[in-house]
């Protein structure tokens, strides 16, 4: 189950900093996270300032 992100996203790339294993990327206008990639640790959640990543 890997982590999403929501609209609500202002796309400050803490999650992409943060990222253990580099599954954040520039999306649209926000970061997305690839599920392929993401491991799950929750890092990303962590360091959000916004709270808009979620585990679906």
């Amino acid at each position: 189950m890997a982590y999403f992100i929501t609209d609500e996203c202002t796309n400050c790339a803490a999650c992409e900093d943060e990222c253990p294993v580099g599954a954040i990327s520039e999306g649209d206008g926000i970061r997305v996270i690839d599920p392929d990639t993401c491991t799950d640790c929750g890092a990303c959640a962590e360091v959000c300032p916004v709270d808009c990543i979620e585990a679906p």
